[in-house]
């Protein structure tokens, strides 16, 4: 029974911070470390090839919380192509996705300074849900799992000058029926495609120090607007300390550091939610990994 109680609690905060976060896909708060997971046109931007591991630890206290890692890739091919490929692993109580995208990116020389990327994205999702995992006997609200692959495709444009850059992606055009109800079992739900628009740009303050403020939004259909602002400052392109704020949601308080002329990169976030839920946990961590070769 009080096993039983716990499962309860912990949907109903997850549905109180669902109608807050409005929100079915991962969310990273150093999402401009992370463009390749929501925008394919990014691929091979930077001229190098990068690779990217991060964790994000979410709602940290709360049993089952939300946990996400992802692994992502991307080089240039030639000197208008690129290519990338990306990982996300998501688990959150008894639901398992793994996110498997490949990214294709070209590039239009708009100006001599300014380069338009457009992207295509291609994959699909591996969904499990272990009903069975809960232990309740004789319920048929829980006693079938449900395993299933929903494929997906994404469009990007990615316009990029030297001291800004615009943003704008749809990584998943294909509304896919996350969950098939059959029988009795209410496992029926949606997956609503994800808009991302933004941008950033860079302020050069002196030889040493530069800001650098980028805004991103999301939205889903049937869900509020999601908007992120973010302002970091960075000394000698080596030390980056910033925040984030996401609109009536949460605060982030981040670093990057770099290494061997920024071929590595170190980065830690802390995310602490604005809503009710807050009573409940200890907040979010993130870390990323990055390694950039020439």
């Amino acid at each position: 029974m009080i096993k039983f109680l716990h499962y309860i609690f912990f949907i109903l905060i997850l549905l109180s911070a669902v109608k807050v976060r409005a929100q079915q896909d991962p969310h990273f708060s150093l999402y401009r470390y992370n463009m390749n997971v929501i925008n394919p046109a990014y691929a091979g931007t930077n001229g190098n090839l990068e690779a990217l591991f991060g964790i994000r630890s979410q709602w940290s206290g709360i049993q089952d919380g939300p946990e996400t890692q992802n692994f992502n890739i991307n080089s240039p091919l030639n000197k208008n192509m690129g290519a990338g490929f990306t990982i996300v692993n998501d688990e959150v109580f008894v639901l398992k996705e793994t996110h498997l995208y490949a990214d294709f990116s070209y590039k239009i020389q708009v100006a001599e300074d300014l380069n338009l990327y457009a992207g295509i994205k291609a994959g699909g999702t591996f969904l499990n849900i272990s009903l069975s995992g809960l232990d309740i006997d004789n319920d048929p609200l829980f006693n079938q799992n449900v395993s299933k692959f929903n494929p997906n495709v994404g469009v990007g444009f990615y316009l990029k000058a030297e001291n800004y850059y615009i943003t704008l992606s749809a990584p998943g055009l294909i509304s896919n029926d996350r969950f098939e109800k059959e029988g009795v079992t209410p496992v029926s739900g949606n997956e609503n495609s994800h808009v991302f628009l933004g941008g950033g740009y860079d302020v050069a303050l002196n030889d040493d120090f530069k800001l650098k403020p980028s805004i991103l939004s999301k939205i889903v259909t049937g869900a509020p607007l999601s908007i992120d602002l973010t302002a970091s400052a960075i000394y000698r392109d080596r030390l980056e300390l910033g925040s984030n704020y996401r609109w009536d949601e949460s605060i982030t308080f981040f670093m990057i550091a770099g290494f061997s002329n920024n071929a590595f990169n170190f980065g830690y976030a802390y995310e602490s939610t604005t809503t009710d839920i807050k009573t409940y946990n200890n907040g979010t961590h993130e870390i990323i990994l990055k390694f950039r070769l020439n």
